[in-house]
């Protein structure tokens, strides 16, 4: 499925604005911030970039634009955003030790994981910093205030998701509510503070701000269980890191949680004894696989992913948005989740 063409529009000032951000700091810790974020290799040299679909960033440009704003405005807070997300994904790498990232070797396989966290840290530094250069687009300082508490509460909330995560790995109690729990504070928080922020520069409709919020709300729970199907059952190279990481590490994602709901007997027995190993072999996770297809794991999931979509769409048509930024939108949904158009 291609990119919906809204990925095409603001890409550019995306990296812009990013690059403007991070600046030409000669620190070799920017180099790995560069790198991280798709624009040099490993030696510090220009490359195509590969710093991912900018997913977030994009949705808060769109909320802004849809609303009736000037998405450049907003462009400082889709930056900030992507910093915030990318601090996270550097911290989680190390904390998974997942080796690769889009395709390539993640920050802490090449320079260690002390220096990983060091480059985590600084992308989340200067997230603030990013945003704070909303004044320069003629954002009131009330707004620019309410922004930034909005992005500190996100953040922070991505950071109690991936304390419960890891804490989930060594349990086998987990329940689905304690799943969507947990990716409530993981996931969902930047799918809702881009789309949050985006509609807040580019309106005063509390209201209109706030249906959005809940469209990026659902869309960000369903991002994720499409994300947990595609780490068990999507191509290696379109996912830009190896298949069955989470197995191997004990992952309580959604196909490894339901599959502990349902299964019985035998099935259940084997789990349980594969789950309480300290290692996770190739044979586990073919033995794993076998069961997960017994059940028709990956069916279920399919259909709540498809229930949310449906309902993010909902949620999207009882706004006042108009219809082209109403169909943006969708086509955005549409693609994120791997859906047929439902129209």
């Amino acid at each position: 499925m291609s990119l919906p063409s809204s990925f095409y529009r603001y890409q550019a000032e995306i990296e812009a604005e990013l690059k403007s951000v991070v600046g030409e700091r000669t620190l070799p810790l920017y180099a790995m911030l560069r790198y991280h974020l798709g624009w040099v290799d490993e030696q510090g040299l220009p490359q195509e970039n590969r710093g991912g679909k900018r997913v977030r960033p994009t949705l808060c440009l769109l909320a802004c634009e849809a609303v009736g704003g000037d998405w450049h405005s907003a462009l400082p807070a889709a930056a900030a955003i992507e910093l915030i997300h990318n601090f996270s994904l550097i911290h989680d790498d190390i904390q998974d030790k997942s080796w690769k990232r889009r395709n390539r070797p993640a920050v802490w396989k090449l320079w260690g994981e002390a220096q990983g966290i060091n480059a985590g840290d600084a992308m989340y530094a200067l997230a603030p910093l990013a945003l704070l250069r909303l004044r320069r687009r003629g954002v009131p300082q009330g707004k620019i205030t309410l922004a930034s508490c909005l992005l500190n509460q996100a953040s922070l909330r991505v950071c109690e998701g991936q304390y419960m995560d890891i804490d989930c790995e060594n349990r086998l109690d987990i329940s689905l509510d304690n799943y969507q729990e947990t990716i409530s504070r993981k996931t969902v928080p930047l799918f809702e503070c881009a789309l949050r922020l985006g509609a807040l520069l580019g309106t005063d409709d509390h209201k209109l701000v706030s249906q959005l919020r809940s469209f990026g709300r659902t869309l960000g729970l369903a991002f994720q269980m499409y994300d947990d199907v595609q780490g068990i059952w999507g191509e290696e190279e379109i996912m830009g890191k190896p298949l069955y990481t989470d197995i191997r590490y004990k992952k309580k994602t959604l196909p490894i949680i339901y599959a502990f709901q349902k299964a019985e007997g035998e099935e259940k027995k084997k789990l349980l004894s594969i789950y309480a190993k300290p290692r996770i072999s190739a044979e586990d996770i073919t033995q794993t696989l076998h069961i997960l297809d017994l059940l028709g794991v990956r069916g279920y999931i399919e259909q709540l992913i498809k229930q949310n979509y449906l309902q993010a769409l909902q949620e999207l048509r009882m706004t006042t948005l108009p219809s082209p930024a109403q169909q943006e939108l969708e086509e955005v949904a549409t693609f994120l989740l791997g859906q047929e158009p439902d129209r």
